[in-house]
């Protein structure tokens, strides 16, 4: 946990010097007043939490205030940090299949350039370390260099990568991973899908059929969709759209080791009830860390946890 932690406080330390940064300062009045709540409004919309969310994480946040009569800023700082971490707070969803060969499938799916093969690579490098034997399944097809990517990074983490060629059919690439995976005795299989545009029902209709291939083999199946923390609402767009069409598990937040805002997680959380599983904290191969809410949280107000 503590390791977690100290992750977590590194991706979003330099997020915390802008919007939420100032967000925090707010709270360093004496008495919140009509205007307070105005501007925490404006900012909260700015660092991408969005309108509704912003709107459900006020009233509560006001609601708690005049019920438990806070004047102090420190007290609603408090209690806003409070129902960030409540919004945050998603339930896991169980994943499909009966888990009986003792194997886990995960497919990775998200739009090209969000950081997906390299937090394959991260997530492997995560299992590997922890005992675990690992198989990665290039069934991004359509991209030749999708494939030498994911092979690069295989040769880095030190894990196998099964592969065909540029164009070849994705789910004779994922039947043929779960075979090598069988017979190697893998336990966890991580395959990489097409990133093409979420808009296009062509790579959903992949994406839906590479899952009932890996469906057949009575492994355990974990969707993850990997999202750009930079992207903002466009976050929320695809993980509705990628949710649609295969029942995404849980998030993979990458990139946020900028200035990314950061608030895209709450609204994805609060609108979607999907949770954020890692956060991507920077580009090594061990800076990725189990997402903790708390930790989330305290790190974008620059607290110590």
């Amino acid at each position: 946990m503590q390791d977690t932690i100290k992750k977590t406080e590194q991706g979003v330390s330099r997020s915390r010097e802008g919007l939420f940064g100032k967000i925090a300062a707010l709270f360093n009045r004496s008495k919140i007043e009509d205007s307070t709540w105005d501007e925490l409004e404006e900012l909260l919309i700015s660092a991408d939490v969005g309108t509704e969310t912003t709107g459900k994480l006020l009233d509560r946040v006001r609601k708690r205030t005049r019920e438990e009569k806070l004047v102090g800023g420190s007290q609603v700082r408090a209690v806003l940090k409070e129902e960030m971490s409540r919004l945050l707070d998603v339930s896991a969803r169980t994943g499909a299949g009966t888990g009986s060969t003792g194997m886990k499938v995960i497919l990775m799916v998200g739009v090209n350039g969000t950081g997906k093969t390299t937090s394959i690579a991260k997530l492997a490098g995560e299992y590997k370390s922890s005992g675990k034997k690992v198989l990665l399944g290039a069934a991004d097809t359509f991209r030749a260099a999708a494939i030498d990517q994911l092979k690069m990074w295989g040769g880095r983490v030190g894990v196998d990568v099964v592969a065909h060629q540029p164009g070849a059919d994705p789910g004779a690439v994922v039947f043929d991973t779960l075979e090598a995976a069988r017979s190697r005795g893998a336990d966890i299989v991580i395959i990489d899908t097409a990133g093409r545009l979420q808009t296009k029902h062509n790579l959903m209709d992949e994406l839906k059929k590479i899952r009932k291939v890996s469906g057949k083999y009575g492994a355990e199946q974990e969707v993850l969709l990997v999202i750009d923390a930079t992207t903002g609402q466009n976050g929320l767009s695809q993980a509705r759209s990628f949710t649609e069409a295969t029942d995404v598990s849980g998030i993979l937040l990458s990139k946020l080791d900028g200035t990314a805002r950061g608030g895209i997680v709450l609204a994805i959380c609060d609108q979607l009830q999907i949770p954020i599983k890692y956060i991507g904290t920077g580009e090594k191969i061990g800076d990725i860390a189990p997402f903790d809410p708390a930790s989330f949280v305290n790190a974008i107000f620059g607290d110590a946890s």
